[in-house]
């Protein structure tokens, strides 16, 4: 259904090196964010009161190239029971069609990744399996390219944007390691979604002239969806809604904890945030189109809106009260109470 090799190598191509360094100049990044990952640790730890034990996930400072395959292998597991579903309903299809709709496809997501792969700066990955029979829960990338552009771009100091960036990634990472159910919550969610594909040829058709009539507001910004949103289904728009609550949770956490830990460690933390803020916002009106339409937009605002509410629950429940939210799924705020977080602190502490 897709051609994984020619999307990596499509990718690859797209994405480019990023910035010019001298070879000592990548070996100093990566040692420096091998370091920053490993000094975050216990800095996240005392900040949040989630204990998370240091080595539970590899950490991979990793070119764009890296971040691609990383990337492509993840989708190419989450789709495997997609292929199938569409295979069961058409039957095996010819070979010819065959190939040439797995390159038609393999081109559309290697731009996808392309794109993506000279934005993203890091990522934990919950879902990696080693299959060498270890316990890790997942593994982080840092993306040693990006980093350097996005340090270049704003005027940042190198060290103290590395660290930033590390504090971040490793949020996640002990999200995932402290809160053992998370990752196999986030991974039920995915199953619904999957599960909710359809593959009706009628349904199929009307969808897409619904999704045609709502494109035009969204390519124009008088919409608020992304092209998953246009081709959900009704419940799959609920299952898209309760996972925007949980990520936004995570990212806002994440956020507030870099944030937080680092006026004690980063001089010139408040510097960073300001000028990385403006950066989010993309660069020309391409870059914004493409954004909204991935729904990269919407990842903001969820950077935005889960740190408003994490900030106003620890205010008013304290840090230890806000953790109350990592106790079961039931405790996780719905996408409604991100953006009413007294509503959560009403229902989880009555």
């Amino acid at each position: 259904m897709v051609d994984w090799n020619l999307a990596v190598a499509t990718a690859t191509r797209m994405a480019g090196q990023g910035p010019d360094v001298s070879r000592a100049e990548a070996d100093e990044v990566v040692a420096e964010l091998r370091e920053g990952a490993a000094r975050s640790t216990p800095l996240v730890r005392e900040y949040t009161g989630l204990t998370a034990e240091a080595g539970t996930a590899p950490v991979l400072v990793v070119d764009r190239g890296g971040w691609i395959q990383a990337n492509a292998d993840a989708f190419s597991q989450v789709m495997g029971p997609v292929v199938e579903k569409l295979q069961q309903r058409k039957g095996a299809p010819s070979g010819l069609t065959e190939l040439v709709g797995s390159r038609v496809t393999g081109l559309e997501a290697g731009a996808l990744l392309g794109f993506l792969a000279g934005k993203v700066l890091g990522q934990f990955d919950p879902f990696h399996t080693p299959g060498d029979g270890s316990s890790d829960i997942g593994r982080l990338l840092l993306v040693a390219p990006n980093i350097v552009q996005a340090e270049r771009e704003i005027g940042a100091d190198p060290t103290d944007f590395r660290l930033w960036v590390c504090l971040h990634e490793e949020t996640h990472r002990v999200q995932f390691t402290a809160v053992p159910w998370m990752r196999d919550h986030l991974q039920s969610q995915i199953d619904l979604l999957v599960d909710g594909v359809e593959v009706d040829p009628g349904k199929l058709a009307a969808m897409l002239g619904d999704a045609v009539k709502r494109a035009g507001d969204l390519v124009t910004g008088r919409g608020e969806a992304s092209l998953i949103d246009l081709f959900a289904t009704p419940a799959q728009r609920e299952v898209i809604d309760r996972v925007t609550g949980v990520m936004s949770l995570l990212e806002g956490h994440a956020d507030v904890v870099m944030d937080g830990v680092g006026p004690t460690v980063i001089p010139s933390v408040k510097e960073i945030r300001a000028k990385f803020n403006r950066r989010r916002k993309g660069a020309g009106s391409l870059d914004r189109l493409l954004r909204r339409l991935l729904g990269l937009d919407a990842k903001m605002a969820q950077y935005r809106d889960g740190a408003h509410f994490v900030r106003t629950v620890v205010r008013d429940v304290g840090m230890d009260g806000f953790n109350k939210v990592w106790v079961e799924p039931d405790h996780l705020p719905s996408k409604e109470e991100i953006a009413e977080p007294l509503a959560w602190v009403r229902r989880v502490h009555g």
